[in-house]
């Protein structure tokens, strides 16, 4: 009775139409799974990596001091990349000529360009692999249930053509059949709440890089002022409101 109701024995009698289906689960779970933990991996050292980063970017004293340690920092992280092009901004500058200048809109305009680019494609990077999670999540219960109808129908011609129709005898093709279901859905739950968690994940993410971004504007543009002004910088510290991640 078990070696009739097996999953071996499903796969054995599945026709071509269920092995493509089940071929096509698997692949959708192999590539999600692959996704959801390299991301996850991936999200993890990025942490750890920005959280480093802040904690020194935070105690330099002056925007000087700062470009000094950014020039050997390894730009590993969204934070050290966004910082690092606002200040090869700042310090490019005084390089600039008159006319372009003109052209790019003065030294403000140049750098809210540059921040809002480089924001832009840490979002296209984060948002890297989601579609395919999210179509995992979306398409494989229907593909399980389009498995799960055609088992079923296939069961149903088989049992008809026997002339048998008796308990014993449904039960087994059904169940088989309705393992797709159960396929269908072993792929999509992982899915989904990978999903949903990673579009938390970069929503606050990108909330925090944004706050960077204007604390990273407020720096310049202030220690431009005060430059001119032949006063004392201000402290980096002072401007501070992006917390840890």
């Amino acid at each position: 009775m078990d070696n009739h109701l097996g999953l071996a024995h499903f796969l054995h009698h599945i026709d071509h139409v269920g092995m493509s289906v089940a071929i096509l689960l698997l692949l959708l779970s192999v590539a999600s799974w692959f996704l959801i933990i390299t991301k996850s991996i991936g999200n993890v050292i990025a942490t750890r990596q920005a959280n480093i980063f802040l904690k020194r970017f935070w105690q330099a004293d002056s925007l000087h001091t700062l470009k000094m340690e950014m020039q050997d920092a390894p730009t590993d992280n969204a934070f050290a990349h966004l910082a690092k092009l606002a200040i090869d901004i700042e310090s490019g500058y005084r390089k600039h000529s008159l006319e372009k200048l003109i052209v790019t809109g003065g030294e403000s305009e140049l750098l809210i360009r540059t921040l809002r680019n480089g924001i832009d494609q840490e979002a296209t990077r984060i948002e890297n692999g989601l579609t395919l999670i999210a179509t995992a999540g979306s398409a494989a219960p229907y593909i399980g249930l389009f498995g799960t109808v055609w088992g079923i129908y296939h069961a149903l011609l088989q049992i008809g053509l026997s002339g048998q129709g008796t308990l014993d005898k449904v039960a087994g093709p059904v169940g088989e059949a309705l393992i797709m279901t159960a396929l269908g859905l072993a792929v999509a739950i992982p899915a989904v709440l990978a999903y949903n968690a990673f579009v938390r994940r970069n929503r606050l993410w990108m909330a925090k890089l944004d706050d960077f971004a204007h604390d990273i504007y407020t720096i310049i543009t202030t220690n431009r002022k005060t430059a001119s002004a032949s006063t004392t910088p201000t402290p980096l510290a002072a401007v501070k409101s992006s917390p840890q991640i």
